[in-house]
């Protein structure tokens, strides 16, 4: 049994990889609902796997205030250059 009033909080981070969450993933982010979660993805579907994470502004309804938000929940992008394999 856990005593959950002197148990210690734990922080847990979430990081999601913006060119492999599907939208509900992505909705979680901070200030990303569902549209434009679904946006986000269909706009890599369209467009092919995000280069760096400053492509999302291409996305529309994501600003540089939203950006900022869900910065801290994204996994970096890789330089595709230095990856193997497609």
């Amino acid at each position: 049994m856990v005593d959950i009033e002197r148990t210690q909080p734990t922080r847990v981070e979430f990081l999601v990889d913006i060119n492999e969450a599907d939208w509900p993933e992505l909705s979680e982010l901070p200030n990303i609902g569902e549209a434009l979660a679904r946006r986000i993805v269909e706009y890599r579907q369209s467009h092919g796997p995000f280069h760096d994470l400053n492509e999302l502004r291409r996305v529309q309804g994501i600003g540089p205030k939203t950006l900022e938000s869900m910065r801290a929940h994204l996994i970096p992008v890789a330089d595709l250059e230095t990856v193997a394999g497609p």
